[in-house]
């Protein structure tokens, strides 16, 4: 597997702005496209840490796009999403929604960029108490949002304390409520099917969007991408099965998101697709099935039939 996981890298869809299908945006990892009420959300190959693109996992596009249907289907009897199709394996057609520019991002232990803002003081910002004297990786009594700015491509997300949110704007009170009971719920469904699985959820990032006078979930929920897993069996010294793998990479070369940006070698990217491809079966029960070749002409060719 570790060969065809190399051997993909050239056939990886890095850019899906050759469609054009509408009005185009590209985020750090999604081409997305606005056709009127609905949006075509091509999930790339692309790998970003620290706020910076990295260039491209194997087949991290496909593992993306299966593993947030599946959590999308499972969670939608309890809070509602943009989830509509999915005509291809990297590929998703959801309803359009009015973006909520926060960044949710609920915790169950203390650990990455929290671990390192404790150990500052830094973590203060997020609005949230957080006990003195607590140890990495331990848990909290009950999760917590610590919450970010949704940065433009490109920048660097911030930390925002709800309060803030309210002052500027962002959302209104009643929003908010909404949003952090709407998050808090999906991190108990991800916690407790994890669990099932022999896995630990972490902390994820939720995105939200008001879309027919309802808030949706929006993005992507409980992929590798935007949530820290861990095997169950040791939560002292935690086994991890997420990109904290490529960050502590990074981390070990000098690298925290500024400046030049070490050249990743094949090996690392096939290391962590097969990392991803793991949690996608332990998650679902099933092996990812994978397509080798040319992402972008199979996409292509899908969205034609489909759109």
């Amino acid at each position: 597997m570790k060969q065809t996981l190399i051997d993909q890298l050239p056939y990886a869809l890095a850019d899906a702005s050759s469609l054009k299908l509408g009005t185009f945006y590209q985020g750090k990892v999604r081409d997305c496209f606005t056709v009127g009420d609905r949006r075509v959300l091509v999930v790339s190959d692309r790998i970003s840490a620290f706020d910076r693109l990295l260039g491209v996992i194997p087949f991290k596009g496909e593992m993306l796009t299966q593993i947030a249907a599946f959590w999308f289907d499972r969670t939608k009897h309890a809070v509602p999403n943009h989830l509509i199709s999915v005509p291809d394996p990297q590929v998703m057609i959801a309803r359009e929604a009015q973006v909520i520019p926060v960044e949710v991002i609920v915790r169950a232990r203390l650990t990455g960029s929290l671990w390192r803002d404790y150990q500052t003081g830094a973590h203060t910002v997020y609005g949230v108490e957080i006990p003195s004297g607590m140890k990495q990786y331990q848990a909290f009594e009950k999760p917590i949002l610590t919450p970010s700015t949704k940065a433009a491509y490109g920048e660097h997300d911030l930390p925002i304390s709800p309060k803030e949110i309210v002052a500027r704007g962002i959302c209104t009170q009643q929003d908010w409520d909404d949003v952090a009971k709407k998050a808090l719920t999906l991190f108990a469904l991800g916690e407790e099917h994890a669990r099932s699985r022999g896995l630990v959820l972490v902390d994820t990032k939720y995105e939200f969007g008001r879309a027919g006078g309802e808030i949706i979930a929006v993005d992507e929920i409980h992929t590798p991408d935007c949530s820290r897993y861990w095997y169950g069996d040791n939560l002292e010294t935690p086994r991890m099965l997420d990109k904290e793998f490529l960050r502590s990479w990074l981390l070990e070369r000098g690298f925290k998101g500024d400046g030049p940006a070490p050249e990743i070698p094949a090996e690392v990217r096939a290391e962590l697709a097969s990392r991803y491809l793991e949690l996608f079966e332990l998650l679902t029960g099933a092996p990812l099935q994978i397509h080798p070749g040319a992402a972008l002409e199979r996409v292509a060719a899908n969205l034609k039939k489909a759109w």
